[in-house]
């Protein structure tokens, strides 16, 4: 089941951190609310100056949404807020919207996959949704008929998709596998084509997520071998511009820092070494000194937090208040 969760923030001093950090715990946040989707400990810090001190959050249950009949892996808000599909072991997704008081279920995919469905994501404009799932294959889904229905499968994958997200507007769409690789596809809407426009090996494990930056078209990925690498567009290629390591063990998701303007961007990763790191990029002739070769940004490591989980991060997610992170 799926608990909609309200949240309070007490603004306690409990620890302070040099630099900035985490947020986020196989949680979906809206505005207001959040989706649990499994049992996490997670934790949520503010950047004051130049340290973060973790917040007190306090959960009160709104609505248990209960329907799939196995695990449930993903969930993912439509651009509307109104609207949220979820996805798990039953090979099965499920759109929920609010009628009164009450969260319902108003329409099950049952046709796209034959194994569990891993993740989920709409697409911008909230017209697709896209599922990945571990039968190796990308169902792309919309209702132009008037009800949901699969318009695509995309296949090319060897093994379990991981992960499926549009780019910020839309034009592509990126997937990963335990095949060790992330496709990157050309998005046609007249026509509903979906051309594979690169394949990137440039990881030597299995890959767990990808995640575009908000605004650019600048693709991140994180790893089992425990890496995060930033891939864009090179003269109608991709190309993979940045590695970044520091982590000692899997890099299980990652999270772009969407308040970060005009300084160089922010990303967030979370590990199965019980930390969570944060990057910034430097940009050609940062006050910094710091040296940016063939003028593209370097990715630096400027905070780890540590302490605070006892076991693996799983999952994580910046915030207008800050950083959330989930672990096991």
């Amino acid at each position: 089941s799926l608990q909609l969760l309200d949240s309070l923030l007490q603004e306690t001093i409990t620890s302070t951190v040099t630099y900035p950090i985490p947020l986020h715990a196989g949680l979906a946040f809206t505005n207001s609310c959040g989706i649990s989707v499994r049992n996490f400990f997670f934790y949520v810090y503010r950047h004051t100056t130049n340290s973060f001190y973790t917040l007190t959050m306090k959960f009160s249950c709104m609505s248990v949404l209960s329907g799939h009949t196995g695990r449930v892996w993903n969930c993912s808000w439509h651009p509307s807020g109104k609207v949220l599909a979820s996805c798990g072991e039953d090979k099965t997704i499920r759109l929920w919207s609010k009628e009164g008081s009450n969260w319902v279920c108003k329409t099950v995919l049952t046709e796209g996959h034959t194994r569990t469905v891993r993740t989920v994501s709409w697409s911008p404009c909230g017209k697709y949704l896209a599922s990945a799932s571990f039968d190796g294959t990308v169902a792309i889904w919309d209702n132009k008929s008037g009800e949901f229905e699969c318009g695509a499968s995309l296949e090319g994958h060897e093994n379990e998709v991981k992960c499926v997200v549009w780019s910020p507007g839309g034009e592509y769409l990126a997937t990963c596998s335990r095949d060790k690789s992330v496709w990157l596809w050309d998005v046609d809407y007249d026509d509903d084509e979906y051309m594979c426009a690169s394949v990137l090996h440039s990881h030597s494990q299995d890959v767990k997520r990808v995640k575009w930056h908000h605004e650019k078209n600048l693709l991140a990925s994180a790893s089992y071998d425990n890496t995060v690498k930033m891939f864009k567009e090179d003269s109608d290629d991709w190309v993979c511009v940045a590695t970044l390591s520091s982590h000692s063990s899997t890099v299980w998701d990652i999270a772009w820092d969407r308040s970060r303007e005009g300084e160089g961007d922010r990303i967030a990763s979370c590990s199965e070494d019980a930390t969570v790191k944060v990057w910034q990029s430097f940009l050609p002739g940062n006050k910094e000194g710091i040296a940016t070769p063939d003028k593209e940004p370097a990715w630096k490591c400027v905070a780890t937090i540590a302490g605070h989980h006892p076991r693996a991060v799983y999952t994580l997610d910046w915030g207008p208040g800050g950083l959330v992170s989930g672990g096991g």
